[in-house]
């Protein structure tokens, strides 16, 4: 194999005409050019120089290997100081996917932080909701996956390098002329008999599994990804929602009221990321500002 520090010895020795020059350009001694000229010769598998008295002359080898040195070594040259911008934060890529309503209220002020402090790392975002989101990790699809999760299953993501960030419990959603618009809390037995509007799929086996504890099967009339024509639907007087908070966050509730609903249920909101990327300093960085901004949300 030819390595960078045989090039460089080649081409001092080529850009001099001996060995003992080639040691003074490089700071070395002659012996140590000579070995390395040989190790050279030995990987190429033929002469490289032709020795006449104290005179140096490149073999065709010799010159086809001079003419690569320079691009070669310039594009390692290259590639060292790129990898260094990024090891130094001044440059670097993060790919983050979220689902909907953190990319509206956590992602925005860890973003934000991170342009100011590190503006040559770039950050793309995607949405999706878990376990999506956590499969296209796995996948290498991205970098670090903003989620969440009830409670249960917490082996799912032993393999990863997990950042808790916040619990966000959830509120219950009534229109403004509702009889429990005033309360303070609601036991959600109390709304065994209304219309519910449901949000994503894993919220809603959620909601589902809090009302039959409750001892009622909730009757889901709209059921819906979207947080915004949930709380539509709600204000409109279609029926009644549970929402996490940052979900009624990041949208103006109109025509609606959130109550706190009686037993707490939260849901853990957290950044992964897989071992190897932990260690990526842009990634890091990506994962302190996510924290940074739920101590503030």
């Amino acid at each position: 194999m030819i390595e960078a520090r045989h090039l460089r010895v080649l081409r001092a020795v080529a850009a001099t005409g001996s060995f003992s020059a080639a040691a003074r350009e490089l700071g070395c001694t002659q012996p140590a050019v000579s070995q390395q000229m040989k190790a050279l010769e030995a990987s190429a598998g033929t002469p490289l120089l032709i020795r006449t008295g104290r005179e140096m002359r490149l073999t065709q080898a010799g010159e086809v290997l001079v003419r690569h040195a320079s691009g070669i070594l310039a594009g390692l040259t290259a590639a060292e100081e790129e990898v260094a911008a990024i090891a130094g934060l001044r440059a670097g890529r993060v790919r983050l996917v979220s689902f909907p309503s953190g990319s509206s209220t956590l992602v925005p002020t860890a973003l934000a932080a991170l342009r100011a402090a590190h503006p040559g790392t770039r950050v793309s975002l995607v949405e999706a909701e878990p376990p999506r989101s956590i499969e296209m990790l796995r996948e290498g699809d991205c970098d670090i996956a903003l989620a969440f999760r009830y409670g249960a299953g917490r082996a799912e993501w032993d393999d990863l390098v997990v950042r808790p960030l916040l619990a966000d419990r959830l509120v219950g959603l009534v229109p403004e002329g509702h009889r429990l618009a005033g309360s303070d809390a609601v036991g959600i037995a109390e709304l065994a008999d209304e219309s519910w509007i449901a949000g994503c799929p894993r919220c809603r086996r959620q909601l589902v599994d809090v009302c039959e504890e409750a001892g009622f099967t909730p009757r889901i009339d709209f059921a819906t990804d979207d947080y915004p024509a949930v709380v539509g639907l709600v204000g409109a007087g279609l029926g009644v929602a549970v929402l996490p908070a940052l979900a009624i966050e990041s949208v103006r509730p109109k025509g609606a009221r959130t109550v706190a609903v009686e037993p707490a249920v939260e849901r853990e909101i957290v950044a992964l990321t897989l071992p190897d990327l932990a260690q990526v300093p842009a990634v890091a960085a990506t994962l302190d500002e996510l924290t940074r901004a739920a101590t503030r949300a």
